[in-house]
């Protein structure tokens, strides 16, 4: 027997919360609070491909991009070719995989919490959420 989805709909004021459920090759995204799967789709949610990766592909390969970690949203506003850039660092803001694209960088308002979701034809996926979103991992 299979639990059916749930109806119910969070308000547009409740706290998103996500649980991570791990795939193949990263995870699969779903609401803590209704049970319900989370597309990348979402309005809630920006699940975005890391710009950029073939100029720092060696970043790639490093542990800290591992599906499942925290990463760093740096803004560049002084950056020389889009003051409106946002770079992609692992969590220590010690290695650099690219940026988030440029069609995207000028929705975020700052303070988003990133978080690598899945690995994909030589580079990766990020989910971005709202700063007080929650985000169960697995242990």
């Amino acid at each position: 027997m299979h639990a059916q989805p749930s109806t119910r709909r969070p308000r547009l004021n409740e706290r998103l919360r996500l649980w991570l459920e791990r795939g193949r090759s990263g995870f699969h995204l779903r609401d803590a609070a209704t049970g319900d799967p989370v597309r990348w789709e979402d309005p809630r949610i920006l699940v975005v491909p890391v710009a950029g990766v073939s100029f720092r592909i060696e970043s790639l390969d490093d542990p800290s991009f591992d599906p499942g970690r925290s990463l760093a949203l740096v803004p560049e506003p002084e950056n020389e070719h889009d003051p409106n850039a946002v770079a992609v660092w692992n969590e220590q803001r010690t290695v650099q995989l690219g940026y988030v694209p440029r069609e995207v960088a000028p929705q975020l308002r700052g303070g988003e919490q990133a978080i690598s979701l899945w690995r994909l034809d030589g580079g990766l996926r990020v989910l971005i959420v709202p700063p007080d979103a929650w985000v169960g991992r697995p242990r």
